[in-house]
């Protein structure tokens, strides 16, 4: 069986190393056999790589590229929290939050970008419940934050 980061390389994804977090927070809390990550942006190298709200400046698509980079900073903070992802035994919930214009309706196809990545990471492991939450503003003007709750062996 293919390891967690065989997978991640096959699918072309490279995790970065995580920094102290700049606000009072942990980017992963453990509590028993459940990991519960703190939101995470679509930053890469520390640069968010896109800005604005769906639907008004940014498309379904963008939405979700942004989506799909949030679940790698949050693959980055879990595989340093656990040392390995193979570790991961079910990805139980998500709870995505979408920067959107007024009249904005389709968070759940931008979310989707986070959704579909869990699932070509950690095949059925990676199927969750969730939510998409459509929200005016978003800190940094990131168009999407994610968080996660999984469960470890």
């Amino acid at each position: 069986m293919m390891s967690i980061q065989e997978r991640l390389k096959e699918l072309n994804i490279e995790l970065e190393p995580v920094g102290e977090p700049k606000f009072s927070y942990v980017p992963v809390n453990q509590v028993g056999n459940l990991l519960y990550t703190s939101g995470h942006d679509c930053r890469k190298n520390g640069e968010l790589i896109l800005k604005g709200k769906l639907g008004e400046e940014l498309t379904i698509e963008q939405g979700q590229e942004a989506a799909r980079r949030c679940i790698v900073n949050i693959l980055s903070s879990l595989q340093a929290h656990l040392g390995s992802l193979d570790r991961v035994k079910k990805v139980v919930k998500m709870l995505g939050f979408i920067q959107s214009a007024p009249g904005f309706k389709d968070q759940p196809y931008v979310l989707n970008g986070a959704s579909d990545l869990l699932i070509e990471v950690f095949g059925e492991k990676g199927k969750h419940a969730r939510s998409a939450i459509g929200t005016n503003e978003l800190p940094f003007d990131t168009p999407v934050e994610v968080e996660i709750i999984v469960e470890i062996e």
